[in-house]
């Protein structure tokens, strides 16, 4: 690895801005690729994003709250996720407001239009900040983008893409999705759509997500590179099961097998079938992740009452709207469902806002300001929401069996009863959660991660369903996770100009990129 990568005596480390021709191009897939990439070169390299939108989140160590996707790409990085990684996170609460989450804690409510017309010019100097406090302590760090570079309506006040590679000065590389079909046609609009400055930082393309035979493609990228002056740096096969956590829960398909495990057959006799409720708002749907990486255990997401069937486990998920969220299950009849479930003693489990919502009274004055509301009734739990959001990292024991988490919310539970607490400290005192029956519910997110108890508890489910499951004995969830960031290494190292990556990390922006007109008006 090139010396002048390394970031000593206080040098500043190297810097790269993955953009993106539209919002999933692959972004956050080719950002940790090349974090895993620089990682096994033995280079401290680190993740950024500017600005994140995402109801999918994760809680650092110091109890700061950033996007999941950039907690992922520090796993590729192989390096511990701060609050400098993702200053801004927007955590939508409808189509026209979030709340803002800065440097890991929430400051308020915006609307879209105050945000773009006020807020979002002063957190420049905060992003910038942040940024060069990496690249201080890092050899180097691979940005995200977010959207698309060409979103001219919001370039005055942008600061995740062209606007921070302005301010930090560092080259950009756009990426396409070719799956969608018009890739050339995306990358040449969204160079010419930027202003002159603009462009004179965008130092190549990559194609993503490329079927077929790569020959017949380069008659068009010589052409592509003959329009824009502009080299293509790679082009990335399609490959199953390469996306990290994805970003928006909003966009998560609601028919059929979202997340399925198809790679191994069941190791008993049945399969255990998983159906997670598709609320609205749904955020941290990661959560279910564990249960669809285990052999036999097929997880759907679903939004009709009949879909509950059929299921093992029915799931009730985190949501950002839990008043809302329940208002929609009632609406649907997935309430009655789930009520009638309980009743004939089938598993049910909630998670975070899922769990709030299976108690016996929500009193929500903070996020949904709808005062008292009934829930499902189904847990001895009373909820009310707090100004102040709890942000934590905790750890315990659950069904004789170590297990860590994290949490997000300001509902603060009052459990008054139950068959047991679903969290405990090992030593019998309750840390969170409750079990009535064959209904159970937690804060805890990720909990589901920790092999043992994850085992343990489809043992119980398999049992209170009647179902011949047996969960495998060595299935590793972290060890999976591993290897799937490992294959987007393998992704850039085997089909990505790494030369060329490493010589703009190292050197900058090159000299002379040409300017293709229009431009930005």
């Amino acid at each position: 690895m090139n010396g002048r990568l390394k970031a000593s005596g206080g040098a500043v480390g190297g810097g790269l801005l993955v953009a993106g021709t539209t919002s999933d191009a692959g972004k956050s897939v080719v950002t940790a690729g090349i974090c895993r990439w620089l990682a096994r070169q033995g280079v401290r390299v680190a993740p950024f994003k500017a600005q994140n939108m995402s109801l999918n989140s994760f809680v650092t160590r110091e109890g700061a709250e950033i996007g999941r996707a950039q907690a992922m790409q520090a796993a590729a990085a192989r390096v511990e996720p701060t609050a400098l990684m993702n200053p801004v996170l927007l955590k939508p609460g409808s189509d026209r407001s979030s709340q803002v989450v800065l440097l890991g804690k929430p400051v308020g409510e915006l609307s879209a239009r105050g945000y773009h017309e006020g807020r979002q010019e002063q957190l420049l100097g905060t992003v910038t900040d942040c940024l060069a406090e990496l690249r201080r302590t890092h050899d180097a760090v691979i940005c995200e983008g977010a959207g698309s570079p060409a979103e001219i309506n919001l370039r005055r006040t942008d600061l995740v893409n062209m606007g921070l590679a302005r301010a930090a000065r560092i080259p950009v590389v756009v990426v396409g999705d070719i799956d969608r079909g018009g890739v050339f046609a995306s990358f040449f609009g969204t160079t010419a759509l930027l202003s002159k400055e603009d462009q004179a930082l965008v130092a190549g393309y990559l194609v993503n997500k490329f079927r077929g035979d790569v020959t017949l493609l380069e008659p068009g990228l010589e052409m592509l590179r003959g329009l824009t002056g502009r080299r293509t740096l790679g082009v990335l096969p399609f490959s199953h099961g390469l996306g990290i956590d994805e970003e928006d829960g909003l966009r998560v398909s609601l028919r059929g097998a979202v997340r399925e495990s198809v790679v191994a057959p069941p190791h008993g006799a049945q399969v255990l079938r998983v159906a997670v409720c598709a609320v609205p708002l749904m955020s941290n749907f990661t959560d279910v992740d564990a249960l669809a990486a285990e052999p036999g255990v097929v997880v759907r997401f679903v939004d009709r009452a009949e879909e509950l069937a059929d299921a093992d486990l029915v799931v009730l998920p985190g949501t950002r709207g839990t008043v809302r969220a329940l208002a929609w299950l009632r609406e649907r009849g997935l309430a009655d469902a789930v009520v009638r479930r309980a009743a004939e003693g089938r598993p049910v489990l909630g998670i975070c806002g899922g769990f709030q919502m299976l108690g016996e009274r929500i009193e929500d004055d903070v996020e949904s300001k709808a005062g008292t509301v009934d829930g499902l009734g189904l847990l001895p739990v009373r909820v009310r929401f707090a100004a102040e959001k709890t942000l934590a990292r905790p750890a315990g024991e659950a069904l004789g069996e170590p297990v860590a988490g994290y949490e997000i919310h300001h509902g603060v539970a009052e459990v008054t009863g139950g068959d047991e607490a679903f969290m405990s400290d090992g030593r019998g005192r309750s840390l969170d959660g409750c079990r009535a029956g064959s209904v159970w519910g937690t804060h805890w997110h990720g909990s589901l991660e920790s092999d043992g108890f994850r085992r343990a508890f489809l043992r119980r489910v398999a049992a209170d369903a009647g179902r011949a499951f047996v969960p495998a004995p060595d299935t590793a969830f972290a060890a999976l996770r591993e290897e799937q960031l490992d294959r987007l290494g393998d992704l850039i190292e085997e089909h990505a100009d790494t030369g060329a990556l490493l010589r703009l990390i190292e050197e900058g922006v090159p000299e002379g990129l040409p300017f293709v007109p229009p431009g930005a008006p």
